[in-house]
């Protein structure tokens, strides 16, 4: 081992190494210390950070709320496994999401460590509830890695090349999309001709839906889409999945996502902002569906961790104390004004859209739909890392540069990454790139 001091060049030869190279890097940079929208790499440069972790630190880098929360948890137990003994962090955390979220039933939560897991144990509910077998996705989706996660996404290339055969009984239909064409009766109609074609909707266990999908390209769904997807559920007993691992949590400006629509799905997924950077998933909803499986039947070892627990009661007081979900439709509207500011100078930018925070901009050759151009999107992104910004593309087409930023990101900061932006797409046009 090199006893130097550890440069970002050095240490990505040892991950490349140590590593499998299926384990992807956006940005070839260690990170030294991290503080609400800031990141310091080892080398001591400062980045602004627009990715927040794919959208995992919303309440910021080291909220000292959150950090207080886990220290002072850590020297009591850092495990038990909640099956064994259990611990009220688990069951105060259950009832406050069984609170916060949509729906004027009697609701009950648990937890899991990762969003594929929430996925993959909603899956188990809804066939166990149903009695049936068959799950209906969107094209463009993502819901996880693991094999029946993978089989509900909804893009080939890199997520499921070379690992099938996926799971039966998987199907997917249009998700709406103005900008690619995809109207809500095209989508709807597309649901509707696989129980023509393809599945028998008695079969149908469950209908996974991510109210703003995020790999897919932060394409926000319309609130026609959603009452109409819960109510071809209603008609044919099949219960609506909401996937809010990306979604929820302030990140569009209230709790969950689908509040925006005023639909209330059966059971819905969390992860990723729920823990504030610790590792916690959950699924919530109906408790008469939670209810259904034997004890046993649901759990892990490590899921709903002491210290992971502790961090999300933080996270949701944050988001209370520091009024986040206002915060979050305010940031939105900022970047998305920005956004449209440079698209009138620069024809590339073909689309800007978002809900709340998560904003999307969409990159074309000439602003031509047909001409996606992952090439500019790209480009920008390393550029912008050379100038001391952090982000992240997405998209069917690799041609949607998203912005994740913490929900607790100063105007100041927030104006300095979009002014980074700015100078790169400029300075890309000029040399002909963009």
């Amino acid at each position: 081992m090199n006893a130097a001091t550890p440069n970002n060049a050095s240490l990505m030869a040892r991950r490349a190494e140590a590593i499998p190279r299926a384990i992807g890097n956006a940005h070839a940079v260690f990170a030294a210390k991290a503080l609400n929208s800031e990141i310091w790499d080892v080398e001591g440069r400062r980045y602004i950070d627009f990715c927040a972790g794919i959208a995992v630190v919303n309440t910021g880098h080291c909220h000292p709320k959150l950090v207080s929360a886990v220290a002072n948890q850590l020297p009591l137990f850092t495990h038990t496994c909640f099956q064994v003994v259990a611990y009220e962090s688990y069951v105060a955390l259950a009832e406050r999401l069984c609170e916060l979220a949509p729906g004027n039933f009697k609701k009950k939560a648990f937890f899991m460590s990762t969003g594929a897991e929430a996925v993959e144990n909603a899956i188990k509910l809804a066939r166990a509830y149903t009695g049936r077998s068959a799950l209906v996705a969107f094209n463009g989706a993502f819901h996880g890695r693991t094999m029946y996660s993978l089989a509900l996404t909804g893009k080939v290339d890199p997520y499921k090349t070379g690992f099938g055969p996926m799971a039966s009984e998987v199907y997917h239909a249009p998700y709406p999309s103005e900008v690619h064409g995809v109207s809500v009766d095209d989508a709807i109609g597309g649901v509707e001709k696989l129980f023509k074609n393809d599945i028998d909707p008695r079969r149908v266990a469950a209908i996974f839906v991510e109210p703003v999908q995020g790999e897919g390209g932060y394409l926000p769904a319309p609130t026609e889409f959603l009452r109409r997807l819960r109510e071809l559920c209603d008609q044919h007993g099949i219960l609506l999945v909401a996937d809010e691992i990306q979604t929820g949590v302030a990140r569009t400006g209230k709790m969950f996502a689908v509040e925006h629509s005023g639909v209330v799905p059966d059971l819905i997924t969390m992860a990723k902002g729920l823990g504030g950077g610790m590792p916690i998933s959950a699924v919530v909803g109906r408790a008469d569906i939670m209810d259904h499986c034997n004890p046993g039947a649901l759990g892990s070892t490590y899921a709903g961790h002491p210290l992971a627990c502790v961090a999300a009661l933080a996270v949701l007081d944050v988001i209370e104390e520091e009024r986040l979900c206002a915060r979050s439709l305010v940031i939105g509207e900022r970047l998305r004004s920005a956004f449209r500011k440079m698209a009138a100078k620069h024809a590339c930018i073909g689309d800007v859209r978002g809900l709340g925070a998560m904003t999307a901009v969409e990159f074309f050759h000439g602003g031509d739909h047909a001409r996606p151009a992952p090439e500019i999107a790209n480009a920008l992104k390393a550029e912008a890392a050379k100038r001391g910004l952090l982000l992240l593309t997405c998209g069917s087409n690799g041609n949607v540069l998203r912005v994740m930023v913490p929900l607790t990101i100063s105007d100041a900061l927030l104006d300095e990454g979009l002014g980074i932006i700015d100078s790169v797409l400029a300075d890309l046009a000029k040399n002909g790139k963009a």
